[in-house]
């Protein structure tokens, strides 16, 4: 049983911390002001740049570049990796992620629209911490999607899904991430992902998912391909028992949060508590198998379907032409 602190013995929070945005100033400030309240020592800076051919787009980005440096505020070493042209989803967010831990063995990371309670921040330090040389556990999540419902013996349980709406990892994880995903077509002929699921339903569905990735760049994103590292290598995600992040970007200027009424949008976070960690690091897979029906398996109308497709296919066609030579 450890008792929640932001801060050590010197009354400094250490643990780096890398904030990835974009081109949403009034999300962004909300995660700073956030940040302000903890005044971490180390804060790593990332925002990707304006698309071509979107008027306006430049100085939305810039207007939130200025918006995070005028927010910090307290002092701290500022690290900083502003890109001039847009990354994109699936190369914005992990080019940012590699070049953390270029710079440090393990750290917390947050994206523009995703605000922690204040417990989220000792709760990745402690496990962070607790974990650093446990090769079993891959990742510390932030979210809970299954209303909170209680798990084990502890203050969070392990699961297999890496939720990553405010988490932390360690460099020997992320050092193996490829999002390119190039040994899929071995890892999927070797049929060795069999027993990474409860049931045949996930194991299809994730097999369509990074077959779509690596034939069809599509979707346009980095995540997915961090879940299929994390179960090619059997890596537990820590998972708390009450939701520590809200995702406050859903709306019409999101990326893939559009539905500004979809139950997990603006979930309310809670306060962790004192910090209880469980027995035993095993995962919990009935907790996973709720997870897939509840996050990954959420029924969509046809009109909601064509929307995504038509958005997601768009976005893979771009892509594609900007990484032509």
């Amino acid at each position: 049983m450890d008792v929640i602190s932001n801060r050590d013995q010197e009354g400094v929070f250490e643990t780096p911390i890398l904030l990835i945005f974009w081109r949403r100033p009034k999300a962004v400030t909300q995660v700073i002001e956030s940040l302000r309240r903890l005044a971490p020592s180390q804060l790593y800076l990332a925002g990707d740049g304006p698309r071509e051919g979107h008027e306006g787009e430049a100085g939305q980005v810039q207007m939130t570049r200025e918006a995070v440096e005028a927010a910090i505020d307290w002092p701290c070493q500022v690290h900083r990796r502003y890109s001039d042209r847009n990354q994109g989803c699936k190369y914005g967010p992990s080019n940012a992620i590699g070049w953390f831990f270029e710079n440090v063995t393990e750290g917390i990371i947050l994206e523009e629209d995703c605000l922690p309670h204040d417990s989220f921040y000792s709760y990745c330090r402690s496990l962070l911490e607790r974990y650093r040389d446990d090769t079993r556990v891959w990742q510390i999540s932030g979210n809970n999607f299954l209303d909170d419902q209680w798990f084990g013996d502890g203050s969070y349980f392990f699961g297999g899904y890496t939720t990553t709406w405010g988490w932390a990892t360690w460099r020997r994880c992320w050092q193996a991430y490829d999002p390119e995903m190039m040994a899929w077509s071995d890892v999927r002929r070797s049929g060795l992902l069999t027993n990474a699921f409860e049931g045949q339903d996930e194991l299809e569905f994730w097999t369509r998912i990074w077959d779509r990735l690596t034939e069809q760049n599509y979707p346009v994103t980095w995540d997915y391909q961090w879940n299929y590292l994390c179960f090619a290598n059997g890596g537990l995600s820590a998972i708390p028992n009450q939701n520590l992040v809200s995702n406050i970007g859903f709306g019409a200027d999101g990326t893939h949060c559009l539905d500004e009424t979809d139950p997990f949008a603006q979930l309310k976070s809670n306060d962790l508590g004192e910090l209880i960690h469980p027995s035993l690091v095993l995962r919990n897979w009935q907790a996973d198998r709720q997870l897939f029906t509840t996050l990954y398996q959420k029924p969509l109308n046809k009109t909601e379907k064509l929307k995504l497709e038509i958005f997601h296919t768009l976005k893979a066609i771009k892509q594609k032409i900007k990484m032509r030579p």
